[in-house]
C-alpha cells in the first residue's frame, strides 16, 4: 500500500515543485501544474504540466550518460497515489548554489545583455549577432539562484570560480556544455532546436558531481522547431514563451513594470500552453503522453 503524502515532511515549495523528506537519504520531488513567468507564479494552473515535466525528466535522465539523483522509477512504491506520474524519489545531495546555463542560440536575457554590452556573462561575442543567432560553440552562462519572487542574476565564470574554486567551476562548465550538446543532438534528430537550457547539480557523499532537479523540460529549456528556423526573428516555441507573450500583449492589459500580479490566463491560452508542453514531450522523446497517463491512471 502506498503512503499518503501527509506522511512525509514537507520541506520546501518552489515556483513549480514541492519537496518532501522520505527518509535520511531520499527526497520526494513533486511537480505541480503551477506555471511561472516574469518572476511571478500565476494563479492559473496548466493541466498535466507537472506530469509532462516529470515524464520528460525521466526520459532524459534515462538517455544521458551522467550520474543523476534519481533513486526510483516512475512507479516507485514510495510515491503516494495522489502524486503518481508527477513525482520522483531522488537522493539527497549537497546542491551547487548556481544555475548552470548553456546557450547555443542568442535569445532572452542573453540577447538583452549582448545588446547592451556585446557580451554575455563576461564572454565577448562577435558583432552583428541578432535574435536567435546560433552560438558556435555554445557558451556557459551561470546565474545565481534567486529566492521566489526575485530574478536570477547572470554572473561570470570567474564569479563562480571565486565562490567554488576554479577546478569545481571548470567541472560545472564542462558538464553543462557536454550535457547540452548531447540533449541538443537528441532534439535535432526529432526536428527540434534546443536553444538553451538550465541545469542544476549537487554533490553526493563522495563529492561526485551529480545531475539533479529537472532536466531538459519545457520549463528549464527553450525548444524551437527546426523547420522554418531563421535568425533575426522570434521563433515559435514549445515552452512557456506562449504565456509570456500573452502576458505582455495588449490583450492581457498587464503592465510588467507596474508591480501588480499578472492576470489570470484565459482558457484558450491555458489549453494552447498545455498542447505545447505535451507536443514537446512527444516530439522530443518519441513517446506517447497518453501512455504515460494511462499507466498511472
Amino acid at each position: 500500500m502506498r503512503p499518503e503524502l501527509s506522511e512525509y515532511e514537507h520541506l520546501s515549495a518552489g515556483k513549480v515543485r514541492e519537496i518532501y523528506g522520505v527518509d535520511d537519504e531520499h527526497l520526494l520531488i513533486v511537480a505541480t501544474d503551477r506555471i511561472s513567468a516574469y518572476d511571478h507564479v500565476l494563479d492559473t494552473p496548466i493541466p498535466d504540466k507537472g506530469r509532462v515535466l516529470t515524464a520528460m525528466s525521466f526520459a532524459f535522465f534515462d538517455r544521458l550518460d551522467a550520474p543523476n539523483h534519481v533513486a526510483g522509477d516512475p512507479d516507485d512504491p514510495r510515491i503516494p497515489e495522489s502524486v503518481l506520474g508527477r513525482a520522483m524519489v531522488v537522493r539527497r545531495l549537497d546542491m551547487v548554489p548556481f544555475e548552470c546555463v548553456a546557450r547555443g542560440y542568442l535569445t532572452g536575457s542573453g540577447r538583452r545583455e549582448y545588446d547592451e554590452r556585446g557580451s554575455v556573462c563576461g564572454i565577448d561575442l562577435p558583432e552583428g549577432l541578432k535574435e536567435a543567432s546560433r552560438l558556435d560553440p555554445p557558451i556557459f552562462t551561470p546565474a545565481t539562484k534567486a529566492e521566489q519572487g526575485e530574478h536570477d542574476e547572470n554572473v561570470s565564470f570567474d564569479y563562480v570560480a571565486e565562490a567554488l574554486g576554479r577546478e569545481a567551476a571548470e567541472e560545472l562548465k564542462d558538464a553543462t556544455l557536454s550535457l547540452y550538446e548531447k540533449a541538443a543532438d537528441i532534439a535535432r534528430e526529432r526536428g527540434i532546436i534546443l536553444a538553451d537550457t538550465k541545469l542544476e547539480f549537487g554533490r553526493d557523499e563522495d563529492g561526485r558531481l551529480v545531475l539533479a532537479d529537472e532536466v531538459f523540460t519545457p520549463d528549464s529549456s527553450r525548444y524551437w522547431p527546426l523547420e522554418g528556423y531563421e535568425a533575426g526573428r522570434t521563433q515559435p516555441s514549445f515552452d512557456k514563451q506562449y504565456v509570456r507573450d500573452w502576458l505582455t500583449s495588449e490583450e492581457s492589459g498587464w503592465d510588467r513594470a507596474s508591480g501588480e500580479e499578472p492576470p489570470r490566463l484565459p482558457g484558450s491560452v491555458v489549453e494552447r500552453t498545455r498542447e505545447r508542453y505535451v507536443e514537446a514531450y512527444e516530439r522530443i522523446t518519441g513517446e506517447s503522453f497518453a501512455d504515460w497517463l494511462g499507466a498511472r491512471a
